[in-house]
């Protein structure tokens, strides 16, 4: 046993298990909630299989807590209606121990913005569904920490990729096409300017929120890999691969035709707006009181498409 303070990470999927190796690595004692049992998890975390959306059993389960991580996720066409009862959960748990907890964020809450570069004293005026209960859950998460029951801070990131991350913008229609010698799937304008957030970059900054007074009651962009067009990124693609990857950009008419079949193309038709314009997460809030540790954005690309090369996904 040991006698340092307790980390319990909420969910073990993409981001769960990146922070859950980080938090090992660093030697901290981590137990680990999650509804399924993780394939791979390091020696010595405590897993506890529990579903979240039960608020009695998520706040047992975390008794005795320091330090809570919520890095919880739905499946993405239930995300409005299987997200919040999660994060509520998340909140009994961290009401109930008084542990910090630490909440990662996407940046579906802003809504469709003009272009310039994203800072966190943006208004949460999100127009599409997932983007309205994104907003909404952040409006609980401060309104629970105005009346005191919890603690907070929040690490938002834009459109994730790395290691064992499939089904985002930056996943497998990128990656697993690539190496299976076929062109990117890809919505919107590929020379605009993108930020894409680097999962082991994005574990990093969470553990980094944690372990800092200065964090608590604030939101902070995570810093992550150079923010360049997609083009640019796809450029590096193809020299990991060893060939030249083209895009196939997918027509939006040809989307919403999709989206009437299909309840997953329905949702990714509807955050589209964010690849119509320049889509930058500005850092420099956290880069200036934390530093900016993070993975270079070729080096990032390589380390993703060395995973992709060894679990051979098809495509």
């Amino acid at each position: 046993m040991t006698n340092s303070p307790l980390h319990v990470v909420f969910g073990a999927g993409q981001v769960g298990l990146a922070l859950i190796s980080h938090l090992v690595g660093e030697g901290k004692e981590v137990r680990v909630i999650s509804m399924h049992r993780p394939t791979l998890l390091p020696d010595g975390v405590d897993l506890r299989l529990i579903d979240a959306a039960n608020h009695e059993a998520a706040a047992e389960a975390a008794k005795g807590a320091a330090v809570i991580y919520q890095c919880l996720n739905a499946p993405y066409a239930k995300w409005p209606e299987r997200f919040p009862p999660l994060q509520r959960g998340v909140v009994a748990a961290a009401e109930r121990t008084g542990a910090l907890l630490v909440t990662l964020e996407n940046v579906y809450g802003y809504g469709p913005t003009d272009g310039s570069p994203m800072t966190e004293d943006l208004p949460l005026a999100a127009t599409t569904v997932k983007g309205r209960a994104r907003a909404e859950m952040t409006r609980e998460l401060f309104a629970a920490s105005k009346d005191e029951r919890i603690r907070i801070t929040i690490g938002r990131a834009s459109d994730f990729f790395g290691a064992g991350v499939t089904e985002s913008t930056f996943g497998d229609h990128i990656f697993a096409r690539a190496l299976a010698g076929k062109k990117a799937d890809f919505i919107g304008n590929p020379d605009f300017l993108h930020t894409y957030s680097y999962v082991p970059d994005i574990a990093r900054g969470l553990a980094t929120l944690g372990a800092d007074d200065r964090a608590i009651g604030q939101v902070w962009h995570l810093p992550g890999p150079e923010t360049v067009t997609t083009r640019d990124a796809m450029e590096m693609v193809s020299t990991e691969v060893g060939f030249h990857v083209g895009i196939r950009n997918v027509p939006k008419a040809i989307l919403s035709i999709l989206s009437l079949f299909s309840p997953t193309m329905k949702s990714i038709s509807e955050m589209s707006y964010e690849f119509d314009a320049p889509f930058v997460l500005d850092t420099s809030k956290y880069q200036s009181t934390f530093g900016r540790d993070v993975t270079p954005l070729k080096r990032a690309i390589a380390d993703t498409v060395t995973w992709y090369k060894s679990h051979e996904i098809a495509f």
